[in-house]
């Protein structure tokens, strides 16, 4: 008898898990692994933040907490404090009760939730993003019932850095209620963020356009260490009274990467609607997944609620996005004095986990099958995976490549 499976078509291979498989075979002592985005430290270790160790500890010790279901939107202790992080506990939008939080599988679900509420209550059905984008973003919008997937320039490879007048230029070309998607800080994978200067420009295109904002948050504090500098493109949006979500991740920040902690803020200008829209993101949920896993939000709302606990987290934020500022004046440093043909600035100048290097595919096959040194096919490194042991034989291993295929 036939299977009624037989017409199912292999899928295609995600690339950042097929290569890092490969480098966590390849039994080469010198292999450097550059490709998933998570944190890890000068040994090249996954590090458990100190304050979660704690918080961890004195939630087994408490008698009073137990796994009984969250309810559907989550705990509200970690949303309401995660939706201030995001906004600023001060924030009108908080204060007048017109901006709300629920909790979710990640920022994943955040983008997934917010997504679907976008198109089956807004009727929303193109969205933009940029061009390169998290490799994510497309399958999770398509997924989430939007009909059309456009891209705004983003990357001028030339110049190494953000191509504001394509953006602009794009935004301006797209069609009255689009959702567009806006990397908050530490954009993936370029590393590149527009100035202060041009976020206001891209806000005032997107008011006169009538574009939905849908801002991805995922490395809030951890990209600068400094919790409010890494939301001012939020906030502003916020003051220019925009209506938008925010899909907010704690994998890096909290490095909570498998406990699934995201929040969806979702900012109103009329609080009246509030109970109206809560029920419809209520109804999308349970239908999804039914209410969210406890463990991490409670580590989550723990440490934001308690101020000395906070100031802690803070810290080791601080280590994290130092560590990989180090990492990133280092590498350049080292390809500058090598002589390595090429502009290298931008590996400094860059921000958040995420480089996107210039290096070319050529190049990058070359790395991979004489170096062992593991990163994509675009060039795209996470600087996690710099370290003082490997950095120098990075630094050499890029710039013989580089003298030997020259682009």
């Amino acid at each position: 008898m036939a299977s009624r499976f037989a017409d199912v078509k292999l899928g295609p291979p995600i690339e950042v898990f097929a290569v890092n498989k490969a480098c966590v075979d390849d039994p080469h002592p010198d292999k450097i692994n550059m490709t998933v985005g998570a944190y890890r430290d000068d040994e090249g270790k996954p590090w458990v933040l100190p304050v979660v160790r704690k918080t961890e500890r004195a939630m087994a010790d408490d008698c009073t907490l137990n796994h009984e279901y969250l309810p559907v939107l989550g705990l509200e202790a970690f949303s309401s404090a995660a939706t201030g992080m995001l906004l600023g506990p001060d924030h009108p939008a908080v204060a007048e009760g017109r901006a709300f939080g629920v909790q979710t599988l990640s920022g994943t679900g955040a983008l997934r939730v917010g997504a679907e509420f976008l198109t089956r209550q807004l009727k929303y059905s193109t969205f933009y993003m940029s061009n390169p984008s998290w490799g994510n973003h497309k399958l999770v919008f398509l997924n989430a019932g939007f009909a059309e997937c456009r891209e705004y320039r983003y990357w001028d490879a030339a110049g190494r850095t953000v191509d504001f007048a394509g953006l602009l230029e794009d935004l301006r070309a797209a069609p009255e209620n689009a959702v567009v998607i806006l990397h908050a800080c530490a954009h993936n994978p370029t590393g590149c963020d527009p100035s202060r200067e041009q976020w206001e420009q891209i806000a005032d295109v997107m008011k006169e356009k009538k574009l939905f904002p849908f801002f991805d948050s995922a490395y809030q504090g951890f990209a600068s260490g400094d919790l409010d500098k890494d939301a001012w493109a939020v906030r502003y949006f916020a003051g220019r009274g925009f209506e938008f979500v925010c899909a907010q991740s704690f994998a890096k920040n909290f490095g909570l990467y498998n406990e699934r902690v995201g929040n969806l803020t979702m900012v109103l200008n009329d609080k009246q609607l509030v109970p109206q829209v809560k029920s419809q993101v209520t109804l999308i949920v349970r239908g999804m997944y039914s209410n969210p896993p406890n463990h991490g939000g409670r580590i989550v709302a723990t440490v934001l609620n308690n101020p000395q606990l906070f100031e802690e987290w803070k810290e080791c934020i601080r280590t994290m996005a130092n560590r990989i500022l180090a990492m990133r004046k280092g590498l350049r440093q080292r390809l500058q004095a090598l002589g390595t043909p090429g502009g290298w600035d931008h590996i400094e100048t860059q921000i958040g986990m995420f480089s996107y290097t210039g290096l070319t595919p050529r190049q990058v096959e070359h790395l991979v099958g004489h170096y062992h040194v593991y990163l994509l096919k675009s060039g795209r490194v996470s600087m996690c995976g710099v370290t003082p042991h490997n950095i120098d034989y990075l630094a050499k291993a890029i710039h013989e490549t580089v003298l030997l295929l020259p682009d």
